[in-house]
């Protein structure tokens, strides 16, 4: 979860997003060009999530800078078709959006394409049609669209993009998404959305009606202990990344890596009981995964 927005400023009431979010955006001990860039990307991807989410800054400052027509100011397809406008302007002309402004000279400095922008996009699209996933691959594809766009960007934005990098990060971006979907089941089924696959949900014989109950029952935490082994699986999948890189990048990366790994351990100390509220780890736990990703262990 991500601190409630605010009437101001709507560049910076998103990006001021950043701290509340699970795993560091642009950590101080990266360069200042690194850090910058970051910001840049993220201030993109936080407002797409909050069109796809609802959570925009009341007072409809967003809808007006991207040309939405204020009887359209709620419409999250008409917002989201609006920001893909914006984007397109990043790339040959001039954005209306500030947070898009800031985003074009990182775009030109970093020579970014527009592929991993629209993945976003076209994951809040399709967050606004599709609520509930049949299987684990179709939950694997919408990850393709809504998480690994952000590690192949942070790929980009620090000049060490590789076909095998990008595989790991891919494993990596997916794994912290089914983390957070694990930690969220009660939040997302608020949104009428439900991102655990109907297959799992019938394999292990879970109801809906059973997700929203005040305590997981015993059928509910089999399932969430089988979605985050999925996630475990991943997790080390994509963690050689780290060793493959050097410097301030492999402590950034080996605190994505421990952040899944810390959150993962909060879920299965909280006996897979994800109902009451978001099992989250403390910064011990998060130090101590972040030296063991960093010794290639875990």
């Amino acid at each position: 979860m991500t601190p409630a927005p605010t009437a101001r400023d709507p560049e910076r009431a998103t990006l001021d997003k950043a701290a509340g979010e699970n795993f560091p955006v642009a950590p101080f001990f990266l360069p200042r060009a690194w850090r910058t860039d970051l910001m840049a990307v993220y201030g993109f991807a936080r407002l797409v999530d909050d069109i796809g989410d609802g959570d925009l800054a009341p007072g409809g400052a967003d809808a007006r800078l991207l040309g939405v027509p204020a009887d359209r100011a709620e419409d999250r397809l008409a917002l989201l078709d609006a920001l893909e406008a914006d984007l397109r302007r990043v790339f040959d002309g001039t954005p209306r959006h500030p947070l898009l402004r800031r985003l074009q000279p990182t775009v030109r400095r970093r020579s970014l394409t527009p592929g991993p922008f629209l993945g976003l996009i076209a994951a809040n699209r399709q967050d606004q049609l599709v609520t509930r996933y049949e299987t684990y691959d179709d939950l694997l594809a919408y990850c393709e669209l809504s998480a690994n766009p952000v590690g192949r960007l942070v790929l980009a934005v620090t000049g060490t993009s590789t076909p095998e990098r990008i595989r790991r990060s891919d494993a990596i971006c997916t794994a912290l998404q089914i983390v957070e979907h694990l930690q969220d089941v009660k939040e997302d089924l608020g949104r009428d959305r439900i991102y655990l696959p109907a297959a799992d949900m019938k394999r292990f014989h879970v109801q809906e009606a059973d997700l929203a109950a005040p305590a997981a029952n015993a059928s509910v935490r089999a399932l969430i202990a089988h979605e985050a082994e999925r996630a475990h699986a991943l997790l080390d999948e994509g963690a050689p990344l780290v060793g493959s890189v050097h410097g301030r990048l492999k402590l950034l990366l080996a605190g994505f890596v421990a952040g899944g790994r810390a959150a993962l351990r909060a879920i299965a100390a909280a006996d897979y009981d994800v109902l009451p509220g978001p099992p989250r780890p403390g910064k011990v736990q998060l130090l101590r995964e972040a030296g063991l990703t960093l010794r290639g262990e875990g």
